[in-house]
């Protein structure tokens, strides 16, 4: 029986694959989840570089923040996102949910991006 770390990992290899797939050739916005922080970041896989990121524990965030494990906490870090990479000239990304299921903190910092004015 496989375990909770293979399927997982199983998870989000098929989403990788998918993101290649239909990706064209735009930024990736990946997100990982920890159990007390939230994390995203814009990659550009053909250069292999991160473009943009953002986290709860960046110092515009950390202070107004109670804990980095909150759906508000991680909309916040959504919409911090979105303004950096429109300053850096990004608008159309694709979603890199990884592993996750779309819901909670991951569909919240997705739709604050989106707010913020991130297309995918």
């Amino acid at each position: 029986m496989a375990n909770a770390l293979f399927l997982f990992e199983r998870r989000k290899a098929r989403t990788r694959t998918q993101i290649r797939k239909k990706g064209y050739g735009r930024p990736r916005l990946s997100v990982f989840r920890s159990g007390q922080q939230m994390y995203a970041q814009i990659i550009d896989d053909a250069k292999g570089v991160t473009l943009v990121s953002a986290s709860t524990l960046d110092k515009d965030l950390k202070k107004d923040l109670k804990t980095g494990a909150t759906a508000s906490a991680a909309a916040q870090v959504g919409k911090l996102l979105a303004e950096r990479a429109l300053k850096a000239g990004l608008k159309d990304v694709v979603f890199d949910r990884g592993g996750y299921m779309y819901h909670g903190r991951v569909k919240a910092l997705a739709e604050a991006a989106r707010e913020g004015g991130l297309n995918f």
